[in-house]
C-alpha cells in the first residue's frame, strides 16, 4: 500500500499517518497540507503545499503514484478557515489531488472525509437518516461535502475502483479545533428557546480508527460514523456547567456575531445542529466496519468539558505545600 493523505497537517489526517505508520501492511505514507503536522511522524513525508498552487499540488501527487487515498483535505468552515476560504480549499484539494491520483495509474481506493452536515435539516420522515436517504445539504458546508462525494464518485466510475465516504457526526476532542466544540466550552451558550433537538458526536480517535479500518477493507458508498446515544442542546450546556442563553429563531444571526466576538465562530451548519439537532443511524458502520468501537455522544462531551478545566498554578503550589 502506498497511502496518500491529504490535509495532514490536520488533527485527523496527522493522526491517520501515525497509525499507518505502525503497520507492515503500509509501505510509502506521504501527504499534504497548508499547514505542518503538530505530532512526530517517523517515516511518513510531509509536503507543505497550498492547495491554490495547482501545478505544486499536481506533481507532488503525480511523482508519489498512491494505490490508497485517505482524503482529509475537506476543512470545516469556522475551523481553522473562514467558510470561504474552507470552501476553496476543499475545492482545491478535492479536484486537484484526486484527479491526479486518478490519472497516476496505480489507484486502487479512495475514501473521503464527510459528515452528517450532507442530509441537511432534521425531518418527520427521516429524522434519525441511514445511508440511503438521499442527501439534502441546506448550508454551505453540508454542499461542500457533497461536491467532494460526487467528485470521488465520479473517479469511482471512470477507473472502475471501490470508493468510500465517511460520513461523521461532529468531531469533538480537546485538540481538534471543532465550532461546535468551541461553542459548547463558552461560559454562555446559545441554544433554542423552545426546543430540545438531539445531536451525536463523535471522539477524533475513533474517526481516525474508522478512516484506517476503510482503507483495508476499501469499503464501499457512505458510511454513517457516530457516536453512540446522543445529547442535546440544554443537555450539553448543563453537564458542562455553563449558562444557557435562550434564542428565539429571530436572534440567531445577531448571536453568530456576539459568539464570534466571545473567540468561537459560528457558521451556519452549526447553528442548523442546534436549532434542528443532527443524529444518524450508526447501523451500517457496524456491519462494513466490525472491527470499530465507538465512544458515546455523552462521553465525547464529557471528555471536553473535563479537558476545558483550567486550574490556576498557584492553586497547585498551595495543595503541594
Amino acid at each position: 500500500m502506498r497511502v496518500l493523505i491529504t490535509g495532514m497537517g490536520g488533527e485527523l489526517g496527522t493522526r491517520v499517518a501515525q497509525i499507518l505508520e505502525a503497520s507492515a501492511e503500509v509501505g510509502d505514507i506521504a501527504g499534504c497540507d497548508f499547514v505542518p503536522p503538530r505530532r512526530r511522524l517517523r517515516r511518513a513525508e510531509f509536503r507543505r503545499i497550498d492547495p491554490r498552487h495547482r501545478e505544486k499540488l499536481r506533481d507532488f501527487v503525480l511523482e508519489f503514484a498512491p494505490t490508497h487515498v485517505a482524503h482529509f483535505g475537506v476543512y470545516e468552515p469556522a475551523s481553522r478557515l473562514t467558510p470561504a476560504q474552507a470552501a476553496q480549499r476543499t475545492e482545491l484539494t478535492s479536484m486537484v489531488a484526486l484527479s491526479a491520483a486518478a490519472r497516476a495509474g496505480a489507484l486502487e481506493y479512495v475514501v473521503v472525509r464527510s459528515g452528517l452536515e450532507i442530509y441537511g435539516r432534521r425531518s418527520n420522515t427521516a429524522s434519525v437518516p441511514d445511508e440511503s436517504v438521499p442527501p439534502a445539504p441546506r448550508t454551505p458546508y453540508g454542499t461542500s461535502l457533497l461536491k467532494v462525494e460526487a467528485a470521488v464518485a465520479g473517479i469511482a466510475r471512470r477507473h472502475e475502483i471501490p470508493v468510500g465516504a465517511m460520513r461523521y457526526a461532529p468531531v469533538v476532542g480537546s485538540h481538534v479545533p471543532s465550532p461546535i466544540g468551541r461553542l459548547l466550552r463558552l461560559p454562555v451558550v446559545p441554544v433554542p428557546a423552545f426546543a430540545d433537538p438531539p445531536f451525536s458526536l463523535v471522539h477524533p480517535e475513533d474517526a481516525c480508527a474508522a478512516m484506517v479500518e476503510s482503507l483495508f477493507a476499501k469499503v464501499s458508498g457512505p458510511v454513517n460514523v457516530v457516536g453512540e446515544g446522543a445529547a442535546s442542546p440544554w443537555q450539553a450546556v448543563r453537564l458542562g456547567g455553563r449558562l444557557p442563553f435562550a434564542m428565539l429563531p429571530p436572534m440567531w444571526s445577531v448571536a453568530s456575531q456576539a459568539v464570534e466576538f466571545m473567540g468561537a465562530a459560528i457558521a451556519p451548519h452549526v447553528i442548523e445542529l442546534l436549532r434542528h439537532g443532527r443524529t444518524a443511524s450508526g447501523a451500517h458502520a457496524r456491519t462494513v466496519l466490525p472491527k470499530l468501537s465507538l465512544r458515546s455522544t455523552q462521553t465525547v462531551l464529557q471528555e471536553l468539558y473535563e479537558w476545558a478545566e483550567v486550574v490556576p498554578m498557584s492553586t497547585v503550589r498551595r495543595e503541594v505545600a
